[in-house]
């Protein structure tokens, strides 16, 4: 399957690079590289600097800490991504660390790091699969998570893999087209669900 969608508008091609299988290749990711996307992630922006973001990382080089981290993710994901040379899980910070305020931007912006990770993965020739699917109390538990830090979202990130390697239902998931709402859907001015003339 070619991943790459038709856009409706011109968009750097490492962004339609960008996509989520659930077939990874086994073949291990080169340290410089995972060093890479872990640098990308760094330099994403955040809200005063805070840069609220942490990622535990474990790899099948290291089969009892990949399998701790394994065991944190919902079944159904626990099925494909165990074949997945890297896992990691995404960690937000909810306090400021200059007042110890509430940073009710903390997800959004270890999301914009993650993105970072992703696009830089895309590219290195990899791929990553962000999940929703873990088992949240079970990772604080796991790495001691201390209180007024969240686990966010885990990650899976490799090279692709043959589709073949998978079950029949999810050989459907990942052959699936890739869809987006167009942008006149939400994109607005003036009111809210008011589609902006800059697109309609």
């Amino acid at each position: 399957m070619d991943p790459l969608s038709t856009t409706q508008y011109s968009i750097e091609e490492v962004l339609r690079q960008r996509w989520s299988p659930i077939s990874f290749s086994n073949q291990a990711v080169e340290p410089e590289k995972l060093r890479s996307m872990l640098e990308a992630a760094r330099w994403a922006a955040s809200s005063y600097n805070e840069q609220p973001w942490s990622y535990i990382v474990a790899t099948q080089d290291n089969p009892d800490e990949f399998s701790r981290l394994l065991k944190c993710l919902a079944e159904g994901n626990q099925v494909w991504a165990k074949h997945t040379p890297v896992l990691m899980l995404s960690v937000a910070k909810l306090t400021f660390e200059r007042n110890g305020v509430e940073n009710r931007h903390a997800f959004h912006d270890v999301g914009a790091a993650s993105a970072n990770l992703a696009i830089e993965a895309a590219a290195q020739g990899l791929l990553i699969h962000q999940m929703a699917g873990f088992d949240v109390p079970k990772a604080k538990e796991t790495y001691g998570i201390p209180e007024g830090y969240d686990p966010v979202a885990a990650i899976a990130l490799g090279y692709l893999g043959d589709p073949q390697t998978l079950s029949e239902a999810l050989q459907q998931r990942q052959s699936s087209p890739r869809t987006r709402k167009s942008l006149d859907q939400f994109v607005f001015t003036g009111h809210w669900n008011q589609t902006s003339s800059i697109v309609g």
